[in-house]
């Protein structure tokens, strides 16, 4: 007789993580408007404010919302 092959699960699959929250990135402008600024936004304002720093934004756990359905 031959094996019944195993469904794979796939933790990343949308159906299952229907509400799983994500996070926002946000630049050094909105970090420094923010009214609760947390360590994280605070070492990215740092480092952003030196001259010629490049940066792509912070991840904002103030900005999560809900996952892809």
């Amino acid at each position: 007789m031959a094996k019944k092959k195993a469904k794979k699960f796939n933790k990343y699959d949308s159906a299952i993580n229907k509400y799983q929250h994500t996070l926002k990135m946000v630049t050094s402008e909105t970090c420094i408007a923010c009214k609760t600024q947390c360590a994280r936004g605070l070492e990215y304002i740092e480092r952003m404010s030196k001259p010629g720093a490049l940066g792509k934004g912070v991840a904002c756990h103030l900005t999560k919302g809900k996952g892809h359905k």
